[in-house]
């Protein structure tokens, strides 16, 4: 019997990912390419360059196809999974009317304001996408989360005017709708014939990529956490029901349908940190690391694991880009003397994250009991040892990293495997799919000490910092 192949697509924030799977969820291809920098031509717009979303999962494929030593025509179906809170206009030829607004860009704080009669369609990054892949107007109901019109019952577009009209948009602006697992449409003929795939591959919708990450993480324990440490930091559970009036989380649509992912407040620009630390080393992180034959990431994980727990006293505040609410905020790293060098601050840096997701994750399990057993770290971060160690030791909990390059092709592609019935449903495609690389147990020595540091220092850090920044925020800004 010939292997059958699916392809997962994940549309990210720096990058997207290319995913070829077995149908045991075994990755034997994987390709990428690298997004272009966002444009911030003036304040609070944040944008991406011309058609680049587009050109980076088109380069994906075809880096990823490039990898590929099996038959094309054994692929059966393609899932794309994309950036989520994003908002892309479209002409009504179906091409960009405006360079497509990051979820970064402060006008995805507030509804859609129609200002340009060249905007026929109003859409989401995989509306767009699937529409670039397949010549549809169709988009997935997982995706349409703030600031659209959606009934979260039936996964539709809402049937009163009165809500339609209040996030901005008519009727006829909008995509149509499928759930998570449906046909967004096939692949264009054009496409299959250059990429060498069979004509009528189904290109298959999945939710916003979070969701989709947790799905391909395989978090379906009620115990179970899963942390995401990408550009944007966030941890999430999934659960049967919506939450109504959270504080401390956002409950969002699952990637399966008709459940909820309960999402804890993030971290913006959380790995984006790190990359912008390794940039302040330059040139001579790129020559340390090459004399050792290792990449910069191996070896700054070599030099930080030299670096104790606490990172001698050491404390950063990871507030690069503050929230809309609270504008004035800024990094902040405090505690300096002479035994700090700059593996203390990549230290310092890890800890903080580690720290910080740790006590959003505390809110939100105050809010709905939830008591944890276990903890999977997914995402660019998961690779690095030192702070899957640190994270299990600051949880008292066994962290795992799953196996593949990317969570969410993965979860892509058990959306594909769910729509062509090879699995009954969602949860045996997890079962058979899913799979654990690496466990890292705890040390309850430094879960003792980071908890110490924690409650007595983090937690208290911003109630005096904040008021400093507030007066220093209208002379900088």
């Amino acid at each position: 019997m010939n292997t059958r192949y699916i392809m997962g697509i994940d549309n990210g924030s720096q990058s997207t990912k290319v995913a070829i799977f077995d149908l045991e969820g075994n990755e034997v291809a994987f390709g990428s390419s690298a997004l272009k920098e966002t444009l911030t031509p003036e304040p609070g717009v944040v944008v991406h360059p011309d058609e680049d979303l587009w050109d980076s999962v088109y380069n994906g494929m075809k880096n990823c196809l490039d990898n590929f030593e099996g038959d094309r025509n054994a692929i059966e179906g393609i899932g794309l999974c994309t950036i989520r809170c994003c908002r892309v206009l479209l002409k009504e030829d179906g091409n960009l009317a405006h360079p497509v607004l990051s979820w970064m860009d402060a006008r995805l704080s507030r509804p859609y304001e129609h200002q340009d009669d060249q905007v026929k369609y109003v859409t989401t990054t995989s509306g767009y996408l699937g529409l670039r892949l397949t010549g549809e107007y169709n988009d997935t109901a997982g995706n349409c989360e703030v600031y659209w019109p959606l009934d979260r019952v039936t996964l539709d577009w809402s049937e009163d005017d009165d809500v339609i009209a209040a996030n901005g948009v008519t009727r006829d602006m909008l995509f149509n709708l499928v759930k998570p697992g449906d046909k967004l449409g096939f692949l264009r003929k054009e496409l299959a014939k250059e990429f060498g795939l069979k004509e009528g591959l189904p290109v298959v919708a999945t939710a916003n990529d979070k969701a989709v990450e947790v799905l391909g993480a395989g978090i379906s324990d009620p115990h179970s956490i899963m942390i995401s440490l990408g550009t944007f930091i966030s941890s999430m559970v999934t659960r049967d029901e919506y939450f109504e009036n959270a504080t401390n989380f956002f409950p969002t649509l699952a990637s399966i349908p008709h459940k909820y992912v309960y999402e804890s407040n993030g971290i913006r620009r959380g790995l984006w940190t790190v990359s912008w630390f390794k940039k302040l080393i330059g040139e001579e992180l790129v020559t340390e690391s090459t004399k050792l034959g290792i990449s910069a990431e191996d070896f700054l994980n070599l030099k930080a694991q030299e670096v104790p727990p606490g990172s001698d006293g050491l404390i950063t505040m990871l507030d690069w880009l503050a929230s809309p609410a609270m504008p004035y905020r800024k990094g902040i790293m405090i505690g300096f003397d002479q035994r700090h060098t700059r593996y203390h601050i990549y230290r310092s840096i890890l800890e903080a994250i580690a720290f910080n997701i740790k006590n959003n994750i505390e809110d939100m399990a105050e809010e709905i009991n939830l008591d944890l057993n276990e903890v999977v770290v997914i995402g660019g971060g998961s690779k690095s040892d030192v702070i899957m160690q640190i994270i299990s030791d600051l949880f008292g909990l066994p962290v795992h990293r799953r196996k593949g390059n990317s969570s969410a092709c993965l979860g892509a592609a058990i959306c594909v495997a769910t729509h062509l019935s090879i699995y009954e449903d969602f949860q045996e495609a997890i079962h058979k799919m899913v799979k654990n690389e690496t466990t890292f147990s705890p040390s309850m020595t430094n879960h003792t000490f980071y908890n110490e540091v924690n409650n007595t220092v983090v937690k208290n850090v911003r109630q005096h910092t904040d008021n400093i920044l507030k007066l220093t925020y209208p002379i900088f800004n």
